[in-house]
């Protein structure tokens, strides 16, 4: 301890200089808190001297010795630094696993490439807005083939089917101004305007249909590079969907953020499996889907069954939308609530899972999806989805499409930031073998008494 601080260990130190003599000191001196000053003040007799040492004060040229601290004092600053020192280092080795995680992700550059296109919205919309998408490739990142005995025992879909499509996107708006912040559900057979493709095309389909042709160029000026291959197709399908996205919803997006089927399987095991609860027992061969009636907790290949079923739903896509949704909001959840981030085991498989199969732009950073889904867990942020025309449509290839007024859904979506934000948006007019029902609201859901809601 230095001279100043030396009370700490019992010690006083002399002061360097004598205590000025209170007749001569300036007319602006202070007296110490307590000190009473009189015309007599400054005569002091020897007897007034030693009355005052017999009363224990201190020698005038002495400052008074500063009391020891108590012991229990002493201790408990101790335990304080103990638990502070523990503390940063909880949060050292967190962000640590952070890190570790954030290094796992896989980047692309495909959210710059479709924000330089001339028809790309203006980049202040009142949101902050992430492009959440979810793929079926049977391929890994590197664009090599996953083994058949995982896409057909694990992934329960066709090894040999090659297409690729995004069977989940759902745009997440955080408002800048501190309103509510929604996540926006587009169905997958949505008829959209796409780059290259014309206006009458499937959203789940643009990136697939975009890569390929970007293969076909390739290979056609001569580039053999597997890797570049994989890269830069994969790059143009994004970017394209990235664009598609802008033109529908009429909004820039921010940042882009996307998990393939596989990645999905490992993350929902990584975690132990999610919870969910049904109105009833449902199954569908084509997905893998057998579930009872009521709660139940699903992981790895019934965890993508759940969330992949839509045959034998009472509104067939829009039906799997909510399985998406109320399963988006649960295993949230069960990430913030079940110690995840705090387990090394579970952290280690998640950085896994998030290394083969995740992929964001590179201003993404993991922490802010993780903040996200603590929002997300709280009810914070609300379940919708956009308003459609009508369900079970063609087009002029003969598939199945949902089709939409794009400038109602640009009305929808911008007023949602809003103060005074629309209604939900109405179902759509009943196709044969459907029942009108509102899609879910999750908004009143709080992550310290979750209750999953049952659904069908």
């Amino acid at each position: 301890m230095d001279a100043e601080r030396g009370w700490f260990d019992g010690t006083v130190e002399p002061s360097p200089e004598p205590v000025p003599d209170l007749e001569s000191a300036p007319t602006e001196f202070t007296p110490a808190v307590g000190t009473v000053l009189d015309d007599e003040s400054a005569d002091v007799t020897e007897e007034d001297a030693g009355e005052a040492d017999e009363a224990g004060t201190a020698e005038p040229d002495e400052p008074p010795p500063r009391r020891r601290p108590p012991a229990l004092l002493i201790t408990g600053r101790a335990l304080l630094a103990l638990v502070s020192a523990a503390t940063l280092v909880a949060m050292a080795l967190l962000w640590a696993r952070v890190d570790q995680i954030q290094s796992s992700v896989n980047t692309t550059d495909a959210l710059a490439e479709a924000q330089k296109q001339p028809d790309a919205p203006p980049p202040d919309d009142g949101a902050n807005d992430i492009l959440i998408v979810g793929s079926d490739t049977r391929t890994d990142l590197q664009g090599n083939p996953l083994p058949a005995r995982i896409v057909k025992q694990e992934l329960r879909t066709d090894p040999t089917d090659g297409t690729l499509n995004t069977d989940t996107l759902i745009l997440l708006r955080l408002s800048r101004n501190g309103g509510r912040s929604v996540a926006v559900s587009i169905p997958r057979d949505t008829s959209v305007p796409a780059p290259n493709l014309g206006k009458d095309q499937k959203v789940n389909g643009v990136f697939g249909i975009t890569k390929e042709k970007a293969l076909e160029q390739m290979r056609r000026e001569g580039v053999k590079d597997r890797a570049k291959q994989e890269r830069d197709s994969d790059s143009a399908g994004r970017a394209a969907l990235i664009q598609s996205v802008q033109l529908l919803t009429g909004v820039r997006i921010d940042h882009y953020t996307e998990i393939t089927l596989y990645g999905f399987y490992l993350l929902t095991k990584a975690i132990d499996g999610v919870d969910v609860c049904l109105n009833h027992a449902t199954s569908d061969p084509d997905s893998g889907a057998n579930f009872r009636k009521g709660p139940q907790t699903v992981r790895g290949a019934d965890a993508v069954s759940f969330v992949r079923q839509r045959k034998n739903l009472p509104r067939g896509d829009l039906d799997r939308i909510v399985r998406q949704q109320t399963f988006l909001a649960s295993a949230m959840n069960k990430v913030l609530s079940g110690g995840t981030l705090t387990d090394t085991g579970k952290l280690n498989a998640l950085a896994d899972a998030v290394s083969k199969s995740v992929v964001m732009d590179p201003g993404l950073q993991f922490l802010d999806l993780v903040n996200q889904a603590q929002a997300l867990a709280n009810g914070q942020v609300g379940f919708v989805t956009i308003p459609v025309t009508g369900v079970g449509a063609r087009n002029d290839r003969g598939q199945s499409i949902i089709t939409v007024d794009i400038p109602a859904v640009k009305a929808y979506i911008a007023a949602l930031m809003s103060g005074t934000p629309p209604p939900a948006a109405p179902p759509p007019p009943e196709a044969p073998g459907l029942r009108g029902k509102p899609l879910l609201n999750l908004s009143g859901l709080r992550a310290a008494a979750y209750a999953v809601p049952c659904i069908d």
